[in-house]
């Protein structure tokens, strides 16, 4: 096997010059999404890799992940950490404003002290070399599989341990990687650590050039979930406001993307139909997505209220647009029925976990490649169903409405796959901690 000097050098270095040169459009794009959630058009320097010098000589953990998923499953691992680990310093970088609203939400009190929290830079050496030598960062813990060729060599070269945490990766994924397969073995191999998720994943890295001896399995630290006892409660009593002191169903559309908000409507109007005084809570994964999908309700013929507003709906209003941050979670847990977005479009699902802890029924489309191995598993209990278009998504919800005994199985069968598969956590704090005494 070539080592990590060798033949990806210039496929790393033609993919380097393809992305300076795509930079101006890069950030044209930043500014056009700006138009529409202005947080895009924020702190841009500080993807330039443009932060100031970190004080202390602590030992600095830095941890990556992308977005809001990546980043509510990083929130417990480092909460661990830093409990057993007080005299670390922490750096947390993400790609998006949502994900970084997590951060600024999960760790308030914290930033600004041992914690520090920055978009991360653009994977251009200069940006890299810019930020690192400000930061100092002694280890690179980066979430699931954002892989970056230029990031992951420059820690390698400058030292800096790397390990890919509760790392993922589909059949569909690997294909992807086989065909840049020499720069994609050179990132391989500059990592230290691959904490991946079941052993399939754990394969398809192997197969694509990573060490075996630097694979480990810890299953999926999205299960390791705490619902806190005060958030139960708030879901308790947003489930009240929301029947208005009614028995109205409550249907949850979480995280959904263009063209499947088209499918749930059509969707709901079949379930209205017969349970004429239910309630869709739609919220789409994109924040600049609110107005958009409001309108297209409207269009469609439904009574909208939105969250924002801070009024709970009418009892004529069919749909309760979710267009706050950092709710979802207690959304799951103050609904009778939980359809998982990203799945009725070839996104590949989100995270499905989330709701089968709150012991909430779960369906999903049937595009879950980024979950496969959690949907089979709670398939095979009959934890979650998979459908395949708007008719069958109404037909399933209203299955689960006709029964409140049935609902509450399917529910408690969710649970139970969730609280079973707990655990991976604490596999993965031992690997971050083995790693970080080198």
């Amino acid at each position: 096997m070539p080592d990590n000097h060798s033949i990806p050098a210039p496929m790393r270095l033609i993919y380097t010059w393809l992305l300076r040169l795509s930079m101006p459009f890069i950030l044209m794009r930043l500014w056009w999404r700006g138009r529409r959630a202005p947080a895009y058009r924020e702190r841009w320097r500080e993807r330039l890799g443009v932060v100031p010098a970190r004080r202390g000589r602590a030992k600095l953990v830095w941890l990556h992940s992308v977005s809001v998923g990546e980043t509510l499953a990083a929130v417990p691992l480092i909460r661990a950490l830093r409990s057993r680990n007080p005299d670390w310093q922490w750096l947390v970088t993400t790609t998006t404003p949502t994900g970084s609203e997590r951060v600024r939400d999960a760790f308030r009190e914290q930033l600004g002290r041992n914690m520090l929290h920055y978009y991360a830079p653009y994977d251009l050496p200069e940006c890299l070399r810019r930020f690192t030598t400000q930061l100092r960062p002694d280890l690179l813990v980066v979430m699931e599989t954002e892989l970056w060729p230029n990031l992951l060599r420059h820690c390698d070269r400058r030292q800096v341990p790397a390990l890919l945490a509760n790392a993922r990766l589909s059949e569909k994924s690997a294909r992807g990687y086989a065909r840049i397969g020499g720069i994609t073995r050179e990132m391989l191999q500059s990592l230290d650590r691959v904490v991946a998720q079941y052993q399939d994943d754990g394969d398809r890295f192997i197969r694509l050039g990573l060490p075996p001896e630097r694979l480990s399995i810890s299953g999926n630290i999205k299960f390791d979930l705490e619902i806190p006892a005060g958030l139960r409660s708030e879901a308790l009593a947003l489930a009240d406001r929301w029947r208005g002191g009614s028995k109205r169903p409550l249907v949850l559309a979480a995280s959904t993307h263009a063209g499947e908000e088209e499918q749930v409507l059509d969707a709901f109007a079949k379930v209205l139909e017969e349970r004429e005084n239910a309630l869709l809570i739609l919220v789409p994964r994109h924040p600049e997505r609110f107005g958009p999908v409001a309108e297209l309700c409207r269009k469609r013929g439904y009574d909208v209220c939105r969250r924002s507003e801070g009024i709970p709906p009418k009892p004529e209003q069919q749909v309760l647009l979710g267009d706050t941050m950092g709710e979802l979670l207690k959304f799951f847990g103050a609904s009778d029925i939980a359809f998982v977005g990203g799945s009725l479009v070839p996104v590949g699902g989100h995270n499905m976990i989330e709701p089968a802890a709150w012991g909430v029924p779960v369906i999903c489309g049937n595009h879950l490649h980024n979950f496969a191995r959690v949907s089979e598993m709670m398939q095979r209990d009959g934890a979650m169903a998979v459908v395949e278009d708007a008719d069958a998504l109404a037909e399933k919800i209203l299955w689960l409405l006709s029964d409140d005994n049935l609902r509450q199985k399917v529910g408690r069968r969710a649970l139970e796959v969730a609280e079973a598969n707990r655990g991976a956590l604490q596999r993965l704090i031992h690997e971050v901690e083995a790693l970080a005494a080198r």
